[in-house]
């Protein structure tokens, strides 16, 4: 790398992350062979809970999705190991106009696509375009202070803004605008994202549906050769199975175990369980398009009545921290909220009484079968319900099946969460309380016009001192209409065997594959 790009919120998101590094860790990665080198070849196996939905890097918003995308399409810049900044990667170096309108961005030379087609500017130019015109049915709202993407010749790339924006390199670094071949390489977009053609260490394998995704080793990656020879995600939704098949060997690594058997976990010769500080949060959210759900009196009612320290002692096992708002403390600009809805019964029956349900309703909510956290979660609201006189009807779905049904509205609430891409809160208050934020405002209809004029304000916002006050006057909003009810913020649990050496985890919840060598 030319230089790191320091955002200016770094001490910020520094100091607010270690709220969650003391969550433990037994170390997972690191290691090399007896020689010192990484052990070159292997191939990998990674159980997680759901399948992937789609290659699409602009339209696609799960995780599991986006953690194998990133394996293969790269962007210009990249979030730094520790989550506080951004860094060159396919580009080598930028400069902004004194007005911070334009920004010019040279490219890293010899960088070439796994087809072994150069990169060039007319491939940025394309892939940054595309990603924009997804707009709020794609990730193309975080692009939206953009207002011209120019080649200015092979290596170079010049992007003119139409006000200044504070986010803008770090937007630069999100998946979304990962760099891909101009006109899809000549195929149409479904085409291409059927078997996508990138930068990145590792190249398209194959998609069993339902069952296991693999990419395989990019020999002639610009950057260090990946260790690994091919790397499999398979889909095991229960989480003991999970765990069965670590202890015995069938895969290398458990992606989110449980935490009722992480402690076990951490105990068992030949594995390591590690809690990487995270910028998670678990949240339910309330489907405003179904009743009563558009009463912010029921919501409030809902959010008072839950007890959040229990659900970290019993679901977590104290492996985190109840939320109370809507940005972690590892998230720039967090603001500790002390009037966020807490466990009080009184207020929440007060809450109650003034709703279009004053005496109690039935409802449901919605979770991933297999997973016993959500399980926890949704025993525990259950109980707590039913002394409003709210009958929740619990239900659960494989976790492919639950995406689906989250985004096609199909519920009344739903256990969620969500983890930064990038080190800048505005990637998630766009997509949380925005409707043309790529979700309906996280799937929950939430329409405040006050809260979204606070949004742009804070996009726009260059002065970090003023949008911090932009930012706490927002979380404070939200909170008080309860458009989803905080659980907790958590780290991230992973369970790997001994001979996984050099995985890990940033606090924006990705990592990179080809830091990843498995021991004989």
């Amino acid at each position: 790398m030319t230089r790191s790009i320091r955002l200016r919120f770094t001490g910020i998101a520094a100091a607010a992350a270690v709220v969650l590094t003391a969550c433990g860790s037994d170390g997972g990665g690191g290691g090399t062979s007896a020689s010192g080198a990484p052990v070159d070849g292997g191939d990998l196996t990674i159980a997680r809970a759901a399948d992937i939905l789609s290659m699409d890097k602009t339209t696609t918003f799960d995780n599991s999705s986006i953690y194998v995308m990133e394996q293969i399409m790269e962007p210009l810049f990249m979030v730094s190991q520790d989550g506080t900044k951004v860094e060159p990667w396919l580009a080598s170096d930028y400069t902004m106009s004194d007005d911070k309108l334009t920004y010019t961005i040279t490219l890293r030379k010899g960088v070439k696509f796994s087809d072994g087609k150069p990169l060039t500017a007319a491939d940025v130019k394309f892939s940054i375009d595309e990603d924009t015109k997804t707009g709020g049915d794609g990730w193309g709202f975080i692009n939206a202070a953009i207002d011209k993407v120019t080649a200015v010749d092979d290596s170079s790339v010049e992007v003119k803004l139409k006000y200044p924006w504070a986010p803008l390199l770090a937007d630069l670094s999100l998946f979304s605008n990962a760099i891909i071949p101009e006109n899809y390489g000549g195929k149409t977009s479904e085409e291409f994202y059927k078997a996508p053609v990138g930068t990145g260490p590792f190249t398209w394998g194959e998609w069993k549906q339902g069952q296991s995704v693999k990419v395989v080793k990019n020999p002639d990656y610009w950057g260090d050769k990946p260790h690994l020879d091919s790397v499999t995600w398979t889909v095991v939704p229960d989480a003991n199975t999970r765990k069965l098949q670590l202890q015995g060997g069938q895969i290398d690594i458990d992606e989110f175990p449980d935490w009722s058997s992480f402690k076990a976990l951490k105990s068992t010769s030949g594995i390591n369980a590690t809690a990487f500080p995270s910028t998670r949060i678990d949240y339910v959210a309330f489907n405003e398009a179904r009743k009563p759900f558009e009463d912010v009196h029921v919501r409030r009612a809902i959010a008072y009545a839950l007890d959040r320290e229990a659900m970290v002692k019993s679901v977590l096992y104290g492996n985190g921290q109840a939320a109370d708002s809507l940005l972690s403390p590892g998230t720039p600009f967090y603001a500790k909220n002390p009037d966020a809805p807490k466990l009080d019964l009184d207020k929440a029956k007060q809450e109650l009484a003034q709703s279009s349900q004053p005496k109690g309703f039935s409802t449901s909510i919605l979770i991933n079968a297999g997973d016993p956290n959500q399980g926890s979660d949704a025993q525990i609201m259950q109980s707590q319900l039913a002394e409003l006189g709210i009958k929740l009807e619990i239900k659960q779905l494989d976790a492919t099946a639950t995406r689906a049904a989250r985004n096609a509205g199909d519920f009344d609430m739903i256990i969620s969460g969500w983890t930064m891409d990038i080190p800048d809160p505005d990637e998630w208050t766009s997509f949380a309380v925005d409707p043309e934020g790529g979700s309906h405002s996280a799937y929950t209809n939430y329409n405040n016009p006050e809260v979204i004029a606070l949004n742009k304000k804070a996009q726009a916002e260059t002065d970090d001192s003023k949008r911090a006050g932009l930012y706490e006057e927002l979380q404070k909003k939200v909170a008080d209409d309860a458009f989803a009810a905080y659980l907790y913020y958590s780290p991230y649990a992973y369970a790997m065997t001994d001979k996984v050496k050099g995985f890990e985890v940033t606090p924006l919840g990705n990592y990179h594959l080809e830091d990843v060598s498995k021991t004989k």
